[in-house]
């Protein structure tokens, strides 16, 4: 029963979300991204009732909308990046890893919405996308890291690199700590079976650009850690 359900969702999901990607393809080269943006939300939060997943946002308060803002959250599925797009409640980019750009539809797709290519095995090449990060920051708009690097193997938050902390200490926008629950039980890496399960997409309340500017990155990098621990429900 497992298999054959898993095998239904992957089918209507894939079908679900090639339609959306060749759309927002096409509107890319008609549209700013900004103008495709709440449509591409909706299609995702829309993504999440066809499997007939349940998407609980708690903290939602505490994110003021015209303000930039660095987000960091934990990284457990494939499903992280439609979650974070669907429920993160203003216009925000992400950085990637490098080799999702390759991929046939969604990398043309990410790369024309703005989203920053990372090579995670590379420093020198890091360090430059980091760069094009800060630039982005600094013009007013906002911007998603997975700081973990790699998705979890057990559910549990994997060490935290220092580079995303490197680029908060710079930036000078308050980051918003993000805790993804429920995402190990749905879809957990080396396994492609897929199990319905309630997902929370808890927001903890951003730490100032004041704060940050006072703590050593090896500080912020525990801080951050500690916080998004405590947002997130682990299985």
């Amino acid at each position: 029963m497992k298999t054959l359900r898993s095998l239904w969702l992957w089918t209507v999901g894939g079908a679900y979300t090639a339609t959306v990607f060749s759309l927002v393809l096409l509107l890319s080269f008609i549209l700013p991204v900004e103008k495709i943006d709440p449509w591409l939300k909706a299609a995702m939060r829309g993504l999440f009732r066809l499997l007939r997943v349940p998407v609980r946002v708690k903290g939602v308060e505490h994110i003021t909308p015209n303000r930039p803002y660095l987000y960091m959250a934990n990284h457990v599925s494939i499903f992280d990046i439609p979650l974070l797009q669907g429920f993160v409640p203003q216009f925000v980019r992400g950085v990637e890893a490098a080799e999702q750009f390759r991929w046939p539809l969604f990398g043309p797709v990410i790369r024309r919405m703005g989203n920053i290519p990372i090579e995670r095995e590379n420093v020198h090449a890091s360090i430059r996308s980091m760069r094009r990060a800060l630039d982005y920051l600094r013009s007013g708009r906002s911007l998603i890291v997975l700081p973990e690097g790699h998705r979890t193997l057990d559910g549990r938050l994997r060490p935290f690199k220092k580079l995303p902390f490197h680029l908060a200490k710079q930036a000078g926008v308050d980051l918003v700590p993000v805790g993804l629950s429920g995402l190990y039980t749905l879809k957990r890496k080396g396994h492609w079976h897929i199990q319905p399960h309630p997902l929370t997409i808890r927001f903890g309340k951003p730490i100032p650009a004041e704060t940050i500017r006072t703590l050593s990155v090896e500080a912020l990098r525990d801080r951050v850690r500690q916080e998004i621990e405590g947002l997130v429900e682990f299985p």
